[in-house]
């Protein structure tokens, strides 16, 4: 009968999921002085280039660098001694110096600017002017020509000039800088903590004051459905740092009081103090996601959802990938490594109360997990269905 639907053909539906490679050592070592780097460039423009993107070399390269950082800080306060080699230090002294911009350019008073301070087009050209022979300086003899390369990356961290705007696009750029300094072992696997706590910590302390300062609109927020206006990546430091915390849980997020304290210690709490800083109401209106996810039962839990949720919400998506650059390091050829395709139960599984792999410690599954394709920010989704993704 017509009216029947019918069955698509095996194996022409949709893409069950997407992949997360395994965390594993560093393993990719490329010398500087040996390699031709080039100037990275946009290759992703629509949906067909997602794909390839999820399954590329770089794609890889940049997500396992990501995990890597995050199981270096699991357990770990921002005011733990750390080691901060000179590489690490010359990284800070580079970020100092974007700091002390904010102050030499003040916002320009203006009764016509109601969003975005045109000051910050000011701050964006001395970025773009002067960040090729800052870079240069601070790396090593041996890899000056990295320079070309690198500096695209560091130069898009910090937000657009045009839209005077910034948001988690730009919060992945500035990643990628350092995932190509790791690259090529400018930094050490000795650094990652301090990259975290020292580095990442000072990234963010600047572009709060730049979003702050300048008025910066949030790039491709989903209004109060987003998880942060600004920011990604801390939410999922942060909840590594707190994993096996005997007092602070998910909930306590919703006392004011005891974020403020932690906030110097614990990168999550920092995220929420801030919001509290910047946002009137009650948490459950300006914040439902973020409300919703201190309902989940551990810091491990939510840890595995954050990179779960930051493939399928960053990484995945066109209007922001679009943006990220391609070069020799973190490029667009596919990854040799073919991960295994879990089914849908088995990401379900990797986020149990019983799974080796929660948290991204020793007991890490060997294998990829899989996400589902599905937008959380659906217009008419359940908060009970969002849940489910950290559970």
């Amino acid at each position: 009968m017509e009216f029947m639907p019918k069955m698509p053909k095996p194996n022409t539906g949709p893409d069950l999921g997407i992949p997360i490679p395994a965390l594993s050592p560093k393993t990719v070592h490329i010398k500087a002085s040996e390699h031709e780097f080039v100037e990275p460039k946009k290759i992703i423009y629509d949906e067909s280039h997602i794909k390839p993107w999820l399954y590329s070399e770089g794609y890889s390269r940049l997500l396992k660098f990501i995990q890597r950082l995050n199981v270096s800080v699991k357990n770990k306060k921002i005011t733990d001694p750390c080691n901060v080699s000179e590489n690490v230090q010359k990284t800070l002294d580079l970020l100092q110096e974007l700091e002390k911009w904010i102050e030499e350019i003040p916002p320009i008073e203006s009764s016509f600017q109601r969003f975005g301070n045109r000051a910050f087009k000011i701050w964006i050209e001395r970025l773009e002017t002067r960040s090729y022979e800052l870079i240069q300086n601070m790396l090593p003899e041996d890899m000056k020509n990295a320079a070309v390369e690198v500096t695209p990356y560091f130069t898009g961290g910090f937000g657009n000039g045009i839209r005077i705007d910034y948001g988690s696009g730009h919060e992945l750029s500035f990643t990628a800088f350092l995932c190509c300094l790791d690259l090529i072992d400018f930094y050490t696997e000795e650094d990652y903590e301090a990259l975290v706590h020292k580095v990442f910590v000072k990234y963010l302390d600047i572009v709060r004051n730049i979003q702050s300062t300048y008025s910066l609109e949030p790039a491709g927020s989903h209004g109060v459905w987003g998880l942060d206006d600004f920011q990604f990546l801390p939410y999922y430091f942060g909840s590594a740092e707190l994993e096996n915390h005997k007092r602070i849980k998910p909930k306590s997020i919703l006392q004011k009081d005891t974020v403020e304290y932690f906030s110097k210690d614990y990168m999550y709490l920092a995220c929420i103090q801030f919001i509290y800083k910047m946002k009137k109401g009650p948490f459950y209106e300006h914040s439902p996601m973020l409300y919703d996810i201190s309902g989940v039962q551990s810091w491990a839990k939510i840890n595995n959802g954050m990179m779960k949720m930051y493939v399928c919400e960053v990484l995945k998506k066109v209007p922001i990938v679009q943006h990220f650059l391609f070069g020799s390091l973190i490029n667009f050829n596919e990854s040799e490594e073919k991960p295994l395709m879990a089914t849908m139960m088995g990401a379900a599984a990797s986020i149990s109360p019983t799974s080796s792999s929660i948290g991204l410690g020793p007991g890490l599954a060997s294998t990829s997990t899989v996400l589902p394709t599905t937008s959380y920010y659906t217009t008419h989704r359940s908060i009970d269905q969002l849940r489910d993704r950290f559970i």
